[in-house]
C-alpha cells in the first residue's frame, strides 16, 4: 500500500487525532475516508469557504488572539460574547 506524508503544525495534529480517536479511528483511516469521498464527489466532499465574520466578531477573535483569553479590550468573555449576540441579533 503506498504511503503519503504531510507536515502539519502540531495543535492541528493533537486536536485532529483526539477527535478521530473519539470516532473510533486513526489519522490513516480519516485520511482515507476523505480521499474516497473526494473521488465520489469529484472534489472536496464539503464546502470550501473563507468565512464572512461581522466586524464585532472579527475584534472579539483579535481581541482574544492577543489576550490569549485574558480578556477582551477591558471586557470579560462573557461580556465579549453577550455583544457578540446582541450584534448578531440585529442583522
Amino acid at each position: 500500500m503506498p504511503t503519503i506524508q504531510f507536515k502539519t503544525d502540531v495543535a492541528t495534529k493533537k486536536q485532529s487525532v483526539e477527535i478521530f480517536q473519539q470516532l473510533g479511528m486513526t489519522m490513516p483511516d480519516a485520511i482515507n475516508i476523505f480521499l474516497r469521498q473526494s473521488i465520489l464527489h469529484g472534489g472536496f466532499p464539503f464546502e470550501v469557504t473563507v468565512p464572512q465574520y461581522n466586524k464585532v466578531t472579527m475584534d472579539a477573535l483579535e481581541a482574544m488572539e492577543q489576550s490569549k483569553g485574558k480578556g477582551l479590550r477591558g471586557k470579560d468573555i462573557n461580556s465579549a460574547l453577550a455583544d457578540l449576540k446582541a450584534e448578531e441579533g440585529d442583522e
